[in-house]
């Protein structure tokens, strides 16, 4: 990689110091060069801003240059763009000062990958970098040093390979005071195919002595609503056991030679194996993939619309079905009361998704606050919630055709997006954390596309409350053509601020929400139909001066009928279907079991679990009972794997607060027990299941060195990991022609989860699950319980909002482009 396209954000805080020095001067200064980078529309600057940087001077170790650098860090400038600013106005020490840095500056050329091999084997680990001569390499197998062999070289040799070297493994490259870890690499001891412990490995694949496989599982592609079989078959003395596998992870309900999974989903995509075996030998298959294709039944509720006669305002389209029975006309329809219409929805489920730590924009600090309040608000009217913070482009487009694969005729849909956006041609684009500097539509989430898809599902009601800029994106020309819109009458777009308009939030010390969702929390629950509601939402916005003239909410409808949030679930004749979908929502919601830990010394540790946000846990340990001989003890987590984000300074920590949790803290803290709390973030990037090490630090009375004991953990797939949102969709499971799915789903990730049966409530609608954990598997996966909460449900205060509370100069825009 050059160094030069890297951002100036990557240089140390000496060198921006030094940069801002040398640009402090009225010849060839800050304002030149300002000047000059006004050229790129995206590095202009107003005057109040340039009045902002000359004011530094005021300031005792102030610097106007550097304030300058500032601002062009938070707009992710290139290296190579500034150095060609500085040679534009001829500043030849800068010029000079900025290459020799960039020289200096270390980049990973070739990253560690993790390997799987057998015992006696050799596996080779590499790392190379380019940078300034003389560059230097550490090894380091978890948080431990490897100080012998090739532990000091770009290639780390471990030969012959034994259970000892089985971790994760990182390496340092050293240039003076400058370091760059690369990625971690995770080396795993594997059983060589078609040998077993003892047995010589060069025996051919599939065949042991005493054990041979004699029928391979076929790979095949089904479609949604099927039912999968895969076969398999051995001879051996004694008789051979069977264990299947789905993308590695052991499905423990399937243990015949014949695989059988009814009313197959898209979250049985993948590859499958057996493992066949006896007391003496074991073997595994060939890998049969199975792909998962489009539903081969047609949904019998279609019906033809005569769309040729005139149509009044207040009237409904006649829908002339088959049958030709029961079909009121269109204006007795019209006159019916809202009581005798009976509204109502056969399901409501809703999308957040809040985006604040962007990889080349300025980050956010509201979407965090928004999405837990709005989740909660949300789960007391019966929703069924997924919750997610931080997504890239894959993940959040999987995760939409997640959601659209929940909707059915009738449900209630809604989709919450806060983060950065725009709007081009009257469509509205979401932004994934990763789109880059000059970001355009095929970097973004189209919001019309999402509700095309919503379309083909018949739901009852369409919400969209979209939280970003809607400002035009000068880098992006295309023209986006949705799909075509049905005049279905149900479809409603809140938007934080107006058409070409920045959106806000506030900028505190502590939590808070932004602009919109300080005014919608308290309206959100009222029996008001949809647009009444947000209708008084924009009259209390445009009651505070603070936001009158910057921000004002929009609102743009077709809703014909008198549908609120707050509408009762009443389950009718998709009852299957619904009980299905509860099902596919449940896989992003299932928390690890909480666990009892024994050490050989005598301590038992709690090991607990908790859900923020559907990527988002919270694993806490608590020391229930210790000898009397042992002083101090503490449980500490550590070995977590690479895929999974975990901020270090704050792990294992003494509060929830400090391990950066903001939410679960009442709820959390109640035990007088002391706990140490460990934040997991980004769970949606999990690819396999979720392992760690447990470190028990203790000490004996009158004994000053610290001893330690260490378990290591696997608690599966926690959350929703278990949907795999980095995984790309392949097209008949996309939401570009999720129309002829079959929403008669049975999700449940059987190759990483147990289900629980529930039975129905009377009132026939499930409750929003915030249950700690799901419980086991049982004969009848469609009857359904009441699940207990997954997360608290209390919300933050609801601050008044007036101009006390907002103050303009805390406001920063979400979007500025």
């Amino acid at each position: 990689m050059d160094s030069w396209k890297l951002v100036i954000g990557v240089l140390r805080e000496d060198v921006l110091n030094n940069l801002g020095k040398m640009l402090d001067n009225s010849s060839r200064g800050w304002r030149q060069l300002a000047s000059v980078l006004s050229q790129e529309p995206m590095f202009r600057y107003s005057e109040n801003e340039l009045t902002s940087c000359s004011l530094q001077v005021l300031n005792a170790a102030g610097s106007p240059g550097r304030s300058l650098l500032a601002r062009l860090a938070e707009r992710s400038c290139s290296l190579e763009f500034l150095l060609c600013c500085l040679r534009k106005m001829d500043h030849q020490e800068a010029v000079q000062y900025l290459t020799y840095k960039v020289k200096e500056l270390i980049q990973i050329t070739v990253q560690p990958q993790s390997q799987q091999a057998s015992v006696g084997s050799r596996v080779t680990l590499t790392c190379r970098a380019s940078g300034p001569p003389g560059l230097s390499y550490q090894w380091f197998r978890g948080k431990e040093e490897i100080l012998d062999g090739s532990g000091s070289t770009p290639e780390l040799v471990l030969c012959p390979l034994n259970p000892g070297h089985q971790g994760h493994y990182i390496c340092r490259v050293n240039h003076g005071e400058n370091c760059m870890f690369s990625q971690w690499a995770h080396v795993r001891l594997v059983q060589s195919a078609g040998a077993s412990p003892g047995c010589s490995s060069s025996l051919f694949p599939g065949s042991v002595s005493g054990l041979c496989i004699t029928r391979q599982p076929q790979s095949q592609a089904v479609s949604e609503g099927d039912t999968l079989i895969l076969d398999c078959s051995a001879t051996a003395n004694p008789p051979a056991q069977y264990e299947w596998y789905h993308n590695t992870v052991l499905m423990p309900q399937h243990k015949t030679r014949c695989l059988k999974i009814p009313c197959v989903t898209t979250a049985h995509r993948g590859e499958y194996k057996c493992k066949v075996f006896n007391l003496y030998h074991d073997a595994w298959t060939n890998a049969a993939v199975v792909t998962i294709g489009p539903s081969s039944i047609t949904d019998d509720s279609l019906v033809e619309v005569d769309t040729r006669g005139p149509v009044f305002p207040g009237s409904q389209e006649v829908n002339r079905s088959t049958s030709g029975a029961g079909i009121y006309p269109a204006e007795q329809m019209a006159t019916m009361p809202p009581s005798a219409k009976n509204l109502h929805a056969t399901d409501k489920v809703a999308l957040l998704i809040g985006n604040m730590n962007y990889m080349y924009h300025t980050p956010l600090c509201a979407p965090i606050a928004d999405v837990h309040e709005l989740a909660n608000l949300l789960r007391q009217m019966d929703f069924k919630v997924v919750s997610l913070l931080d997504l890239n482009w894959q993940e959040m487009n999987s995760a939409v055709t997640e959601f659209l694969l929940l909707l059915d005729k009738g449900v209630y849909g809604l989709l919450y997006f806060a983060g950065h956006g725009y709007e081009n041609y009257g469509n509205s684009f979401m932004v994934p954390i990763d789109a880059p500097a000059s970001y355009t539509s095929d970097h973004c989430v189209c919001v019309q596309n999402i509700l095309t898809q919503m379309q083909k599902k018949q739901t009852g009601l369409n919400v969209f409350l979209l939280d970003m800029c809607r400002k035009r994106n000068p880098y992006d020309d295309v023209i986006v053509q949705p799909g075509l819109l049905k005049v279905t009458a149900n479809i409603v777009f809140g938007y934080a601020t107006c058409a070409d308009a920045e959106a806000y939030e506030v900028k505190k010390e502590d939590v808070s929400n932004g602009i919109f969702i300080s005014f919608l929390k308290k309206r959100v629950c009222e029996d008001e139909k949809v647009t009444v509601m947000l209708d008084k939402v924009a009259e209390d916005m445009g009651r505070c001066r603070i936001t009158h003239g910057r921000q004002a909410l929009e609102l743009r409808s077709n809703l014909s009928e008198r549908r609120s949030l707050t509408d009762q679930i009443h389950i009718t004749d998709c009852s299957a279907s619904y009980s299905a979908r509860n099902l596919q929502w449940a896989v992003s919601h299932v928390l690890p079991k909480s666990q009892r830990l024994q050490f050989d010394c005598g301590v038992i540790v709690q090991l607990g679990f908790a859900a923020e946000f559907s990527n988002v846990m919270v694993i806490y340990t608590r020391i229930l009972e210790k000898p009397p001989e042992i002083d101090s003890c503490s449980a500490q987590l550590t070995d977590f794997p690479p895929d999974v984000d975990i901020d270090l300074k704050k792990s294992n920590q003494e509060t929830l607060l400090e391990a950066g949790g903001l939410f679960l803290i009442k709820e959390l803290s109640s035990s007088e027990v002391h706990s140490l709390y460990t934040r997991i973030r980004s769970l949606q990037r999990l690819r396999r299941e979720l392992t760690f090490t447990v470190c028990l630090h203790y000490t004996y009375s009158n004994i000053d060195e610290e001893v330690q004991e260490r378990q290591s953990i696997t608690v599966g797939k926690p959350l929703v990991s278990k949907l795999n949102l980095h995984e790309p969709r392949s097209s008949h499971s996309s939401s570009a022609s999720l129309a002829s799915s079959l929403n008669t789903l049975n999700s449940g990730d059987s190759a990483s989860n147990t289900w629980s049966s529930y039975p129905q409530t009377d009132r026939g609608s499930l409750t929003s699950s915030r249950s700690a954990n799901v419980p086991e598997e049982t004969e009848s996966p469609l009857s359904y319980d009441v699940p207990q909460p997954l997360v608290t449900s209390k919300s933050l205060p609801h601050s008044q909002v007036d101009d006390t509370n907002f103050k303009f100069s805390d406001m920063y825009n979400f979007h500025s482009l």
